[in-house]
Order: C-alpha cells, then structure tokens, then sequence
C-alpha cells in the first residue's frame, strides 16, 4: 500500500485529544483524506480539550471515551487499524501511592484495545516508552563529564549500551517505575495477541517527544515545559547529578514520529512484529543545561535556575535512543535539530498565549 492508494480505511486514535494522538489525527486526516479517522480520548489531561476545535477543523471525528471501559470501545464501528496513544505518561506516576489511575490506563486500557484490534482484525501501532529500561541498569552506566552534558562512554559493562545510546538488547531485569512497567507489560500482551490472534502489530519505544501543542509538565514534556518558564517566568529547578543541569535526553519532533507512523501505518506486513527504539539520537539532544541556553537565546528572558536538594524517584543522568535497529527497517530518520525543536514551541506559546496560560498556568 502506498499513500496514493484510494482505498478507504478506518484508523482509530486512542489518546487522540493529547499531544501525539492529536498532532496525528491531524496529520493523518490531511494525507488520506479518503481515510476516516477518528480521535478517542477521556480529556483527562488538562490543556487536551484545546485540541478539540483542531480536530473539527480538520475533519477528525472526536469521541469522548476511556481505554479503562471496554464498552466505549467496543461501541465504535468497525476499524481497520488502531494507534494506541493513550496514557498516563508521567514517570513519577504511583510515587504518591494513587496506582490506580497508571495501571488502568497504561495496561488495562493497552488490553482493551487490543481486544478491540482483535474483535475486528485490525493493526496496531503501539507508542510505548524508553522507560522500559531498567532504572539501576541505566544509572550504573559509565559517563564521561564535559562542561555542559553527560556522555555514555565508550567501555561499558552492559550489553546494549554505547556513545549511540541504549538499544534494545539492553538489559530488561530490575525496576524501571510504574510508568515503564506498564508500557512494558503492555508490549508484552501486544507480543501475546499477535502471535495467538494473528494480529500486525509494531511496538514504538519513544524516547522524548516535543514540539507545538504539547502540554508540557515538569515530570513529562520536559523541554516543552523549560520553554515555558521561560515565557511566564515559572520556578526551575536542576535536581539530582549535582544539580549542575548536565543530565541528557534525546528528543524528537512531533511531526518527525508522525512520519514513521505514516510508514507503519501504510505498510502493515513490513512492520509487522518490529519492537523498535525510536528517537532523536545523540545527534538531536540536550542537556538541561543546554536547554536553558537555548530558551534563553530563543526568547531573550533570563531566569534563575535553583538546585533542588532531594533527587526525584526512578531519574537518571542520561538516555540517548540507538536507533540502528530502526534504521534498518526504513529509510525514515529524525530530521529537525534540537534547535528547531524549541524555536517552534516558542513560536506556538507566543501564537496562543492566552489559551496556554489558561489552560495550564493560571490555576
């Protein structure tokens, strides 16, 4: 199947009100516009009732539902592929005790769906986490320091890691949060499904995502977040890694993921059974200490960053995606610079500041 193909097909987005999920329908609808795509989502996130007027405009049918009641998905009609981006992201989520709300989102709802793909035969694209990976594992790495960022160095005692980053044979064994664990137990139902229903399935292991519309927050869209600050002036703060900001993560533009989605989705048996780390790469990365050199280059405010004393729970110094595994199955690769990355989320803050700072500043 190629993109010209005028054969109609039912894409469902679960998660289709958030930041990928919405950005996709979008995206999708203008591709294929003989294609009926529709955007299942609870609003639970705050800022994702913004996308609402987007996806009307777009011709995107929304329905309000929950991955955790299996009978709102199965009053849909028929669908012929399905891209699971529904979650509760954050990778502080049950650090407080309330498991409840991560557990049935992230894996019951991950069941739900694919008893949904399994009821009518339908592919799915799952949006799974670099959090898989084990928090001790990753923390044990070596690193070499520069003035600005942590490196992985070159000698490592674990299989999978590198100056590339961490690849998927990197070690499964230890805790990884809640967050991780239930993607990861998700994918392994996805794994299950495919092999005993005959399901195609592709597992996406994201690493940071970002860009315009993201509902940035300091435990997830972090790069969306530090922008910001920088805007409304927000409190910052470097924490744990000697509170110097140096700690590193790769990130990938919104509408760069869109694109290996639109592969994924356009040619189901190539993809079928692929389990693949997906990110910026060492290429496109950044310290919080970079970062905060760019966001202030890019909106000329400067603002006082804090050194908080106590580390957060399940953090480490560095995870870079290695995406060889990836770019052997396609000729698909992250085109946007960090650089941009944060230029066109100021752009988006400064075009529709007063929703942003309704929707998640002013309380």
């Amino acid at each position: 199947m190629t993109a010209s193909d005028p054969i109609e097909r039912h894409v469902l987005i679960t998660g289709g009100a958030g930041f990928v999920g919405g950005n996709l329908a979008i995206a999708l609808r203008d591709r294929h516009p003989e294609w009926k795509i529709t955007a299942f989502d609870n609003l639970h996130r705050r800022g994702s009732e913004l996308n609402l007027a987007r996806l009307q405009a777009a011709g995107v049918e929304f329905v309000k539902g929950d991955v955790r009641e299996l009978v709102d998905l199965e009053r849909l009609p028929k669908i012929d592929a399905l891209v699971e981006c529904s979650a509760e992201p954050s990778a502080l989520a049950g650090v407080d005790g309330q498991t409840s709300y991560a557990f049935q989102s992230n894996l019951v709802g991950a069941y739900h769906c694919l008893e949904l793909a399994r009821r009518d035969c339908a592919q799915m694209v799952f949006l799974s986490t670099s959090r898989v990976y084990p928090v001790a594992a990753l923390a044990s790495l070596g690193l070499d320091e520069t003035p600005t960022r942590f490196e992985i160095a070159a000698n490592q005692p674990i299989a999978g890691a590198s100056p590339a980053g961490i690849a998927e044979n990197f070690p499964l064994e230890g805790a990884r949060t809640l967050y991780g664990t239930t993607k990861l137990a998700a994918e392994l139902l996805i794994t299950e499904y495919a092999e005993m229903f005959g399901l195609q399935t592709v597992i996406n292991r994201c690493g940071v995502i970002a860009g315009p519309w993201q509902m940035g927050k300091v435990d997830q869209g972090v790069f969306t977040y530090w922008m910001l600050a920088h805007h409304f002036d927000l409190p910052l703060s470097y924490i744990g890694f000697d509170r110097s900001g140096r700690q590193v993560r790769d990130l990938l533009h919104i509408d760069d993921l869109i694109e290996l989605v639109f592969d994924q989705l356009e040619r189901p048996e190539h993809w079928d059974g692929a389990t693949v780390n997906v990110g910026g790469g060492r290429d496109v990365s950044l310290s919080l200490l970079e970062t905060t050199e760019l966001c202030r280059e890019i909106t000329g405010n400067e603002i006082q960053i804090a050194q908080a004393q106590n580390d957060r729970p399940g953090d480490v110094a560095v995870y870079i995606s290695d995406c060889t595994k990836l770019f052997r199955l396609t000729e698909w690769r992250p085109r946007t610079s960090a650089q941009v990355v944060l230029e066109e989320i100021s752009r988006w803050i400064e075009a529709n500041r007063d929703q942003v700072r309704s929707a998640l500043i002013d309380k």
